[in-house]
């Protein structure tokens, strides 16, 4: 997997787009699609989409974590309220926090054990119809990437 540029402290890191579109589908059918960009190890995890002041409605950050387990997110040098999708293994939505406070500390936790993380820019869930139960559908998820 490719890794982030090497940035300052301050400054974004801008992880490469992935070849293969994200879906979100609810009863076989796509209701959204994102190119994404993968931060998938503790760095590009700890980073995210912090000091980005840009971010197009069609990209979105996928989150992927080692073992699922419950997390929790912060908002803490990221100036763009987003929307963040928790989902399980099997590629389900778990949860959604929704409108997340630019630059807040306090933890946007999943409501239970999560493999992955989506975040999308605030209020694309509502605009989309995205809820809980729907389908994230990749090859990362799917467990086919190479």
């Amino acid at each position: 997997m490719a890794h982030a540029q090497e940035a300052s402290a301050n400054a974004p890191i801008l992880l490469p787009v992935d070849e293969t579109p994200l879906t979100i589908e609810r009863d076989g059918e796509i209701i959204a699609a994102f190119d994404i960009e993968v931060a998938d190890d503790p760095s590009e995890r700890s980073r995210g989409l912090m000091f980005r002041t840009e971010f197009p409605d069609d990209r979105a950050m996928l989150f992927v974590f080692e073992k699922s387990r419950p997390v929790a997110f912060w908002m803490q040098n990221t100036p763009r309220p987003l929307d963040m999708l928790f989902i399980r293994g099997d590629g389900e939505v778990e949860s959604i926090a929704l409108d997340t406070t630019p630059f807040s500390t306090a933890s946007v936790p999943s409501q239970g054990s999560v493999l992955y993380v989506l975040e999308i820019n605030a209020g694309l869930t509502g605009k989309l119809g995205l809820q809980p139960g729907d389908r994230v559908v990749h090859p990362i998820i799917s467990g086919e990437a190479g």
